[in-house]
C-alpha cells in the first residue's frame, strides 16, 4: 500500500469520528432523553371514575373475567391506558403512581384486578398533598423532580407538584397515548435546551 492511500484511510476515519462526535454531541442526541420516572394519578387520568364515590369496592372479576364493583357493575379503564404502560415499561421508564383517594384498598385492588401493578414500580396512595406523594417518590427511587413527568386531572395538583421542578401534565378527559407521546418529547426538547 502506499502512503498516500494509507493518508486517506486515516483521514476518513477521522472524518467519521468526528461528524459522529459532533452528531452525538447535538441537540438530536439529547432531543431523545427520555424522563426516568413517569406518574399519574389514578382518577379521571388512568379510569374514569373517582374510587372512593362512583364505583362500590370490593372489586372483583366476574365469570367473563369483567372487574365488577360490588353491585357486579362493570370497571373500565381509559381506553389508551395499558397500552401507554405497556409502553413506557416496555421502554425502560419507571412507572409511578400519586393518588389522593382515601379508598387506598380500592385502588389497590383494581391496580391487582386491572394487572397494571406489573408495570408500576412506585405507589404512593393515600389522602393528602401531592408534595409528599412525589418526595416519597423522589425518596424511594432516587429520581430527580427534574426527571419526573406527572400526569393529573386537577389543577391544584399540576401547580403544587410543578413547584417542586416536575414537568407536569393536566390531562382532561383521560390520559391519552398521544398525549403522552406529545409530552414526552416536550420532556426531550427541554432537556436538551
Amino acid at each position: 500500500m502506499s502512503n498516500s492511500y494509507t493518508d486517506y484511510v486515516v483521514l476518513v476515519n477521522f472524518l467519521v469520528a468526528v461528524v459522529c462526535t459532533e452528531f452525538i454531541c447535538s441537540d438530536h442526541f439529547h432531543a431523545m432523553a427520555k424522563p426516568k420516572l413517569v406518574v399519574f394519578d389514578l382518577d379521571y387520568t388512568l379510569w374514569p371514575f373517582w374510587v372512593d364515590t362512583h364505583v362500590d369496592p370490593p372489586f372483583r372479576k366476574d365469570r367473563s373475567g369483567r372487574v365488577v364493583d360490588s353491585g357486579s357493575s362493570p370497571i373500565s379503564l381509559y381506553r389508551d391506558t395499558v397500552d401507554i404502560l405497556t409502553s413506557l415499561h416496555g421502554q425502560g421508564i419507571k412507572i409511578g403512581i400519586a393518588s389522593r383517594t382515601g379508598e387506598t384498598d380500592g385502588a389497590n385492588q383494581l391496580l391487582s384486578l386491572f394487572n397494571l401493578d406489573q408495570y408500576i414500580s412506585f405507589k404512593e396512595i393515600y389522602p393528602g398533598s401531592k408534595v409528599t406523594h412525589f418526595q416519597r417518590l423522589h425518596a424511594d427511587s432516587g429520581v430527580k423532580f427534574s426527571d419526573m413527568i406527572f400526569f393529573d386531572d386537577e389543577s391544584r395538583n399540576i401547580t403544587d407538584v410543578g413547584r417542586l421542578g416536575v414537568h407536569c401534565v393536566l390531562v382532561r378527559n383521560g390520559v391519552t397515548s398521544k398525549l403522552v407521546d406529545e409530552e414526552i418529547q416536550q420532556f426531550s426538547k427541554s432537556q436538551s435546551s
